[in-house]
C-alpha cells in the first residue's frame, strides 16, 4: 500500500477579535492530525469530528489503497494568527488539549476582562456624551445590534458604553492584564491530560510569529558606494522549534512573549515590553531561567547594544499580516519518509475585496487618508507576491520533471550502451553499486563535453552555499558580517587545499582533492539522487506494482541525509564556528567532514538499496536502476534549473484557503452571514459571549468543512468519490459539532436550532 503525507504549513492572518472565529478553525486542524496520528497508531478512534475524519482517512485507504497521515509541521502567524498559531503548535509538539482553551476565549475574550481596571470609567455618567458619538461612528455595526434578541443587545450597549467611556489617548486594554490572561491559557493546556506527540519522531515542528520594533534596529546594507549604510529594520519575527524530538517549543514565559508581543494592537493594547512580562512573572511567582537566551535570540541587535529591555514591540500585523516568507524558508531541510503532498493552508478571518476609500468617486477626508495608511492598508496588502514566489517555485519544479521525463529514453539508451543488457541480470551489491555509479558518472562528464565544467562549478559553488549555510545555523549568532566571515573562511580553506579544479570531466582530468571535497560535502547531490529515485518509483507504484521495500530503502536513507544537514546534528561545533576568525576555516572544515560521515551513510545507503533491489521484479529493477545510474545525466540538465530549490520536498506546492467565503455547504454569504467579530471594525466579539459563541461555532464547522476538502483532495486524480459521498460526510461533521458544542454555547439556542435544519 502506498502511503502519502499530507504535510499542512498553515499561515494565520490577523483579525483582532475574530481570534475566537480562528480558536475555532484551529481546533479543527488540531482534531484532524489527532485523529491521523491515532489512525496510524491503530489507537480507538476520537470522539465528534475527529471520529468523522478517522472514518474519512479510512474511506479513502481504501478507495484509492493510499495511506494519508494528515501533519502540520509549519506554522506562522500574525496578531490574532500569532496567538492561535502558537496555542496549536503547542498542542501539536507537547501532546496537550486545546479543549481547555475554548472556555477562557468565550469567558476572557470580553472586554470587561481585557479593559485594565485603571482605565475603566470612574462612574456609569463618566463621558456620557461620548455615547452618541460612538453609536454614530458604529455605523451599520449599530444597524445590526439594534436587530438582535434583547438580552444581547443590552449587553452589547453596555459594553460598548464602557469601552468607549474608559480612558481616552491611552489604551484601554490591560497590557499586563492580556500577558496574565495569556499565561492562564498556557496553564490551562498544561493541566489538561496529554496525549502524544502529533507528528513523526525526528520531523520538526517550526512556528514563526511577527511583531513589528516600534522603535526600530539598525541593519547594515551592502552597496558599491558607499560601500555600507545603515537602515532602520522594524520587522521582527520570532522563531520556535522543538527540532523533531518532542518536549517544547520553547519555555512558557517565552511562548507568552511571543503571544502577547504579536497581539499588541495599536490603539487597543499599550505597546508591549519585556519589563511588562517581568512584572507579571514576579507576580505570580513564575522564573525564567531562559530569559537572557531567549533575548539574545529574539532581539539580537538590541540584545548587543544592551538596549533589549527597553525595546517596544507592537502588533505583527502592522507589517507583516500575512507571515508565508518565513514558513516558505521552513520547507528547507525538512526530512521525508514517504510521499509528500505539500500544502500552504492560509487563515483569513475576512477575506474579500476592501475598498472604501474614496467610494463614489469622492476624494477620501483627512482623518480617512491617515487611518487608512496607518491602518487599514498596510493589513489588506494582498498576498499576491508570496503566492507568485509559491508559484515560480513549483513552475521550476514541474519544468524540472518534465525535462527528466523528455530526457529519459536518451538516458535510457546512453545506460543500456555503457552497461549491456546483462547489468539488469545481476544482483545489485554494494560493491557493485559503487562501481557502476561511478562509471555511469565519469561517462556522463565525457558525453557532456566543456559544458560538465559549468556544471562542476555550479555544484561547486552550491557546496560551499550549504556548508557556509549549515555552520552558520550551527553558531547561532545572526547577522550578515557573520554569515560573510564563515563565507570567506571557508572559501580560503578551499583555495588553500586545491578544492575547485573543475576540468571537462571526471576521468582524471580533475583535481583528486576537488573529487574528494565533493564526496565529504556534497550531501545534496546525494539527495536529489533519492529524490530522483523516489520519484521513478511513484510513477511505477501508480500502475499497481508493489514495492515497499524499496520505497522504505529510498526514504530511510534520504532522512538520513536530510537529518545530517540539520543544524540541531551538529552542536558539538558552535563553539568553534563561534571562534572563526579570518582565514581559520581549515580544522573547521575537517571538523564539519567528519561530523558529516557521509562515507558511512552511503554505505548503508548502498547497502540498503541493493537488498531492496533484490525484491524487485526484473522489469522494475531494470526501471529503478536506469534512474539510479543516469542520474549523473539528469543532474547535469536539471541544477542550473532547480539553483537550490526543490531538494527538500520534491513536489509542487499547492495553496489551500479557509475563510467563510471559502465554506459555503451550511450557508453563503462570507463572513457578512455568519461572523459577528467583523463588527464594529473586527472588535465585535469583544462585546458580547453570544457574539463570541456564534464566531466559535462557525469557526469549526467552516473548519471542519475545508479540512474535509483538503483531505479528499489528495485522492490520486483517477480516483473519485461516489456522489454526494463528501457531502455526507460534511453533513456528519457538522452534526457531531452541534452535538458536541450544544451544552456549552447556552447564549445562541436559535443559531444551533437553525443549524441544524439547515445542516439538514
Amino acid at each position: 500500500m502506498r502511503e502519502k503525507e499530507l504535510r499542512l504549513a498553515l499561515v494565520c492572518y490577523g483579525g483582532i477579535s475574530l481570534a475566537v472565529y480562528m480558536h475555532g478553525i484551529t481546533k479543527e486542524v488540531w482534531r484532524m492530525v489527532r485523529a491521523s496520528r491515532g489512525a496510524h497508531a491503530g489507537d480507538p478512534p476520537g470522539d465528534g469530528s475527529e471520529g468523522i475524519y478517522r472514518a474519512l482517512l479510512a474511506e479513502i485507504e481504501g478507495l484509492a489503497d493510499l495511506k494519508v497521515r494528515v501533519l502540520a509541521d509549519i506554522i506562522a502567524g500574525a496578531s490574532a494568527g500569532g496567538i492561535n498559531g502558537i496555542f496549536l503548535a503547542q498542542a501539536i509538539t507537547t501532546g496537550q488539549s486545546l479543549e481547555p482553551l475554548t472556555d477562557l476565549w468565550l469567558t476572557s475574550a470580553d472586554v470587561e476582562a481585557l479593559i485594565d481596571p485603571e482605565a475603566a470609567p470612574a462612574s456609569r455618567f463618566s463621558k456620557m456624551w461620548a455615547l452618541p458619538l460612538a453609536w454614530v461612528a458604529a455605523g451599520r455595526s449599530a444597524d445590526k445590534v439594534e436587530e438582535l434578541d434583547e438580552a444581547t443587545r443590552d449587553e452589547v450597549r453596555t459594553k460598548l458604553s464602557h469601552f468607549v467611556r474608559s480612558r481616552w489617548f491611552e489604551p484601554p486594554f490591560g497590557g499586563a492584564t492580556f500577558t496574565g490572561l495569556l499565561l492562564d491559557a498556557f496553564e490551562a493546556m498544561a493541566h489538561s491530560d496529554a496525549g502524544p506527540r502529533l507528528l513523526p519522531d525526528g520531523q520538526p515542528l517550526d512556528l514563526f510569529v511577527t511583531c513589528t520594533d516600534f522603535t526600530g534596529h539598525p541593519e547594515r546594507l551592502r552597496l558599491n558606494s558607499p560601500p555600507e549604510v545603515m537602515e532602520t529594520e522594524h520587522r521582527i519575527v520570532l522563531g520556535f522549534s522543538d527540532h523533531g524530538a518532542g518536549g517544547t517549543l520553547g519555555a512558557i514565559p517565552d511562548l507568552a512573549f511571543a503571544a502577547r508581543a504579536t497581539s499588541s494592537f495599536p490603539g487597543a493594547f499599550p505597546p508591549f515590553t519585556v519589563g511588562e512580562l517581568d512584572g507579571v512573572l514576579e507576580t505570580r511567582s513564575i522564573a525564567w531561567p531562559e530569559r537572557r537566551d531567549f533575548l539574545k535570540r529574539a532581539l539580537p541587535r538590541q540584545f548587543a547594544a544592551n538596549q533589549a529591555d527597553k525595546a517596544v514591540l507592537i502588533d505583527g500585523s502592522v507589517l507583516a499580516n500575512a507571515p508565508f516568507r518565513p514558513a516558505i524558508d521552513a520547507l528547507k531541510e525538512r526530512p521525508a519518509r514517504r510521499e509528500i503532498d505539500r500544502r500552504f493552508v492560509y487563515i483569513d478571518p475576512s477575506p474579500g475585496i476592501k475598498i472604501r476609500l474614496g467610494s463614489g468617486g469622492a476624494k477620501p477626508g483627512f482623518f480617512q487618508t491617515i487611518l487608512g495608511a496607518l491602518s487599514d492598508l498596510p493589513r489588506q496588502q494582498p498576498i499576491r507576491d508570496n503566492l507568485d514566489a509559491i508559484a515560480d517555485r513549483s513552475d521550476r519544479i514541474d519544468r524540472m520533471r518534465g525535462i527528466v521525463t523528455a530526457l529519459r529514453p536518451a538516458v535510457e539508451e546512453e545506460i543500456e550502451a555503457l552497461f549491456g543488457h546483462t547489468l539488469f541480470l545481476d544482483r545489485p551489491t554494494p560493491a557493485r553499486l559503487i562501481a557502476w555509479r561511478r562509471r555511469a558518472q565519469a561517462a556522463a562528464a565525457s558525453r557532456a563535453g566543456y559544458s560538465y565544467a559549468a556544471y562542476g562549478h555550479l555544484k561547486l559553488s552550491g557546496v560551499v552555499a550549504t556548508i557556509t549555510a549549515l555552520l552558520y545555523h550551527v553558531g547561532g549568532e545572526p547577522g550578515q558580517q557573520r554569515w560573510r566571515r564563515i563565507r570567506a573562511g571557508i572559501e580560503a580553506a578551499i583555495a588553500e587545499r586545491g578544492f575547485g579544479g573543475v576540468a571537462p570531466s571526471f576521468s582524471g582530468k580533475e583535481s583528486a582533492a576537488t573529487i574528494d571535497f565533493l564526496r565529504t560535502f556534497d550531501i545534496g547531490f546525494r539527495i536529489r539522487r533519492l529524490r530522483l529515485m523516489a520519484r521513478r518509483l511513484s510513477e511505477i507504484e501508480a500502475d499497481g506494482v508493489d514495492a515497499t521495500a524499496m520505497r522504505d530503502a529510498i526514504y530511510t536513507s534520504l532522512a538520513a541525509y536530510l537529518d545530517r544537514q540539520r543544524a540541531d546534528d551538529h552542536p558539538h561545533l558552535r563553539h568553534q564556528v563561534r571562534r572563526l576568525r579570518g582565514h581559520e576555516a581549515g580544522p573547521l572544515l575537517d571538523m564539519l567532514g567528519e561530523a558529516l560521515n557521509l562515507t558511512a551513510l552511503d554505505g548503508d545507503t548502498d547497502a540498503r538499496l541493493a537488498d531492496a533491489f533484490a525484491t524487485l521484479d526484473r522489469a522494475t529493477r531494470r526501471a529503478l536502476l536506469l534512474a539510479y545510474l543516469g542520474f549523473p545525466y539528469f543532474d547535469s540538465a536539471t541544477l542550473p534549473l532547480l539553483q537550490g530549490e526543490g531538494l527538500d520536498e520534491f513536489d509542487p506546492i499547492k495553496v489551500d484557503r479557509i475563510a467563510p467565503d471559502d465554506a459555503t455547504a451550511i450557508r453563503s454569504g462570507g463572513a457578512e452571514a455568519t461572523l459577528k467579530g467583523i463588527q464594529f471594525n473586527s472588535f465585535g466579539a469583544f462585546f458580547s459571549r453570544a457574539y463570541r459563541e456564534n464566531d466559535y461555532l462557525w469557526g469549526r464547522l467552516h473548519g471542519a468543512e475545508r479540512m474535509i476538502d483538503i483531505c479528499v483532495s489528495t485522492l490520486p486524480s483517477t480516483v473519485r468519490m461516489k456522489a454526494g459521498r463528501v457531502a455526507a460526510i460534511k453533513r456528519a461533521a457538522f452534526r457531531a459539532i452541534l452535538d458536541e458544542e450544544e451544552p456549552r454555547l447556552t447564549a445562541i439556542p436559535a443559531l444551533i436550532a437553525s443549524l441544524r435544519i439547515e445542516v439538514g
